[in-house]
């Protein structure tokens, strides 16, 4: 099992770094396209746009199981065990709401926007509400097995918290190397 999700997000990561370079092209193919010869690929802007909306999508899925979200833990830090486990099952009970609201909203906008084709491409249009639905099925699964491991108690609220600190990352809560002084 642990190796499919690793395979799975490993194939998000592939596929970002496929819709970036066809950005990358597509955008930069356009400029010089208009510069040079004055004239544009017309499929340029929807495909951008259409690449950049499943990006943020997929980037948001995988930034969720990499605890990469920005947020505010201050509070939580402070709280005792007991009170921190409940805020934590709290937001994630908030955080499916939400995940349930935008799947709900996104599937609705696809079913109806699947006759609807784009104006330039013509791809159909539900094409760009399917991002919202990529992203809240595994959102809703990481989410899901967080609250398990948090319920089970086979994590604790610190090792659930969905953020890092900057100083975290940077290692600054560890004392600084004394430093020598240098002879002249």
């Amino acid at each position: 099992m642990r190796l499919a999700v690793e395979s799975y997000f490993a194939l998000l990561k592939l596929l970002m770094a496929l819709l970036l370079a066809g950005m990358v092209v597509l955008v930069f193919g356009n400029v010089v396209l208009r510069y040079a010869f004055n004239q544009g690929l017309t499929a340029s802007e929807e495909l951008s746009r259409l690449f950049f909306v499943w990006l943020i999508f997929l980037g948001a899925v995988v930034a969720l199981r990499e605890r990469g979200h920005i947020g505010v833990d201050t509070l939580l830090r402070r709280l005792p065990r007991p009170a921190a486990k409940a805020c934590l099952a709290l937001s994630g009970a908030l955080a499916l709401l939400a995940i349930w609201l935008l799947l709900k909203g996104s599937v609705e906008q696809a079913v109806i926007n699947l006759d609807v084709a784009s104006p330039a491409v013509g791809y159909p249009m539900a094409l760009m509400y399917g991002a919202g639905i990529a992203f809240a099925v595994p959102a809703a699964l990481i989410i899901l097995a967080d609250l398990a491991r948090l319920i089970l108690g086979r994590a604790g609220p610190e090792e659930l918290i969905l953020v890092r600190d900057s100083e975290e990352l940077a290692g600054l809560d560890e004392p600084a190397a004394p430093r020598t002084a240098r002879k002249r």
